[in-house]
């Protein structure tokens, strides 16, 4: 009965925030208090509300948005191919059952990747990231903003990432998080990778500059203020965050862009674009 109440609660909260119209978004379009071009923004899981998460459905529908960052879950099937999935069981996004990597990609790509959705997406499949590489690239092809990826390594080796990525010229401005030991066997294959380890607590900060010589630190939100976001662009490090569940709030966005935060990950673009004025 505990988690049925917190889930109806969960529910309630999102389906709330989704319509009201706060004081925050209501300011949106001071163009001197918010700054598009200061704060970028990633799309949780490619979320876009419209479309289940981790599919070339919601990539695509991001990206129409043009979003900053498409962040992936990237895991390894049991033939070794690699493809895009946030939990490690098939359970709760697809209709299949069991963990992922016991299953080679020929069986994974015949279940349906839009529980949770309406039949309009029973069809939709979990991505590669060979697809997703190619839709993002045509993407900046085609178009002047480019969007790039945030690679979360949920359970992958670095030899094939690096190659999928860099044959569709995505490795270069790619953003990637994992464990730090991850992290450093990624330098090792790939030198100028773009590292993002976590950051828990604020005096951990010199020993990971030094170990992993990041690009940008993933701080957890509740740690996050001003003077913490000026000791991490003192080093010329960026700054990203979660605000993810109940902390997707239009006040963390504004609170996010006053204190100088670069990147923010969030489930609703769209609610974040009206506070920022995009």
């Amino acid at each position: 009965m505990k988690n049925k109440s917190y889930f109806c609660l969960t529910a309630a909260y999102f389906l709330f925030t989704s319509f009201i119209r706060t004081p925050e978004a209501s300011a949106c379009r001071s163009s001197d208090v918010y700054s598009p071009d200061s704060l970028k923004v990633s799309a949780h899981r490619g979320n876009s509300r419209l479309a289940p998460e981790n599919t070339l459905a919601t990539f695509r529908e991001v990206l129409k948005m043009k979003i900053d960052y498409i962040e992936i879950d990237v895991r390894t099937s049991k033939d070794g191919r690699l493809l895009i999935l946030h939990d490690g069981t098939l359970n709760r996004t697809t209709n299949g059952e069991g963990p992922m990597k016991d299953f080679d990609e020929e069986t994974l790509r015949k279940l349906s990747a839009g529980k949770g959705f309406d039949n309009a997406f029973a069809s939709e499949k979990i991505p590669t990231l060979e697809e997703t590489c190619s839709l993002v690239s045509k993407w900046n092809a085609e178009h002047h903003q480019g969007t790039q990826l945030y690679v979360d390594c949920k359970d992958v080796q670095p030899e094939p990432l690096v190659k999928e990525l860099a044959r569709y010229k995505l490795l270069k401005d790619a953003v990637f998080y994992g464990s730090d030991d991850f992290l450093l066997r990624l330098k090792t294959v790939y030198p100028e990778a773009k590292l993002m380890p976590a950051l828990n607590k604020p005096e951990d900060i010199t020993a990971k500059i030094e170990k992993l010589k990041p690009y940008a630190f993933d701080v957890k939100w509740q740690i996050m203020d001003e003077n913490l976001v000026k000791t991490i662009h003192s080093h010329k490090i960026k700054a990203f965050t979660d605000l993810l569940g109940f902390t997707d709030l239009p006040a963390n966005y504004k609170k996010a862009s006053d204190i100088g935060v670069d990147v923010i990950q969030t489930d609703f673009v769209q609610k974040v674009y009206g506070v920022l004025g995009r």
